[in-house]
């Protein structure tokens, strides 16, 4: 099945009036998201973008089951999310690597975390370490590896465990140009051969475009859907390559619009209470 051809498919994410609401250390309560409605099709790459502050990275918790909703549904393949998503894989901006760890003992935390024993685990590992391009880096410990390498590291981690559901925060924006441009082909590359779902939030939207089968813009906190953008671009795509077409520049200013009037709501408010 190609990516996103979920159609007559149960939703592999779906999110039904969600609404968030948490409590600051000053006691008082503030709410992230309000009535949000998303699905994402079975084998689609959705990107979600929006101001800071807009709930991004809580609607990834809902989803993961790191966080219950104020109110409203949250399911993932059909079933409601109740406590920690296991056929859930999140990446977050940070890596979550062990740093006593070498690269072989990291990647094979997922299948030994799951009942299986340390040879197999081991096996797997060093399939994984290959795929992602570290093989001679087994014995390595994250503070002899470059930033790139640690986030190899950190999506062979996530993808040995067949998540049939990715969650991906930011993964890259720590990076810089060039080394996130080979991540970024190298996710889609593993993905293409993994079928799994992906909510990817990130800041840039032009990496959006790039990566997804489809774009959605969330407003100003609280976060709601404020459009969805379907980017019919061919794959597969070289992210390099992909930002010259003219159709992507097209997507790009058409998503702008709605996305730019979000990023002044914020920049206001921001200013607001800068100055209170």
């Amino acid at each position: 099945m190609r990516a996103g051809d979920g159609t007559g498919s149960v939703a592999a994410i779906e999110l039904r009036g969600v609404t968030k609401r948490f409590v600051n250390p000053a006691g008082h309560a503030f709410t992230a998201l309000r009535d949000l409605d998303l699905t994402v099709a079975p084998g689609e790459f959705c990107a979600i973008v929006g101001p800071t502050g807009c709930g991004k990275s809580t609607t990834l918790a809902l989803i993961s089951g790191l966080e219950p909703p104020s109110r409203g549904e949250v399911r993932v393949l059909g079933h409601p999310v109740h406590g920690v998503e296991r056929s859930a894989g999140y990446m977050f901006q940070r890596d979550a690597i062990f740093p006593w760890k070498n690269v072989l003992d990291n990647v094979a935390v997922g299948p030994r975390f799951r009942g299986v024993g340390r040879s197999d685990a081991e096996s797997r590992a060093r399939e994984w370490v290959v795929r992602v391009g570290l093989a001679g880096f087994e014995r390595y410990y994250p503070h002899q590896l470059s930033g790139g390498m640690r986030k190899r590291v950190a999506l062979a981690q996530t993808l040995i465990n067949g998540p049939r559901v990715l969650l991906m925060d930011e993964p890259f924006s720590a990076l810089d140009v060039q080394t996130r441009l080979l991540m970024e082909n190298e996710l889609l590359d593993l993905w293409s051969t993994t079928g799994a779902s992906v909510a990817f939030v990130t800041h840039d939207l032009e990496e959006a475009i790039a990566l997804s089968d489809r774009v959605v813009v969330i407003t100003a906190g609280p976060g709601t859907v404020k459009g969805e953008y379907r980017v019919d671009i061919p794959r597969p795509r070289s992210i390099a390559e992909v930002r010259f077409e003219p159709r992507f520049v097209e997507l790009y200013e058409e998503i702008w619009k709605d996305l730019r009037d979000e990023v002044l709501v914020s920049y206001e408010r921001t200013k607001h209470s800068v100055a209170s």
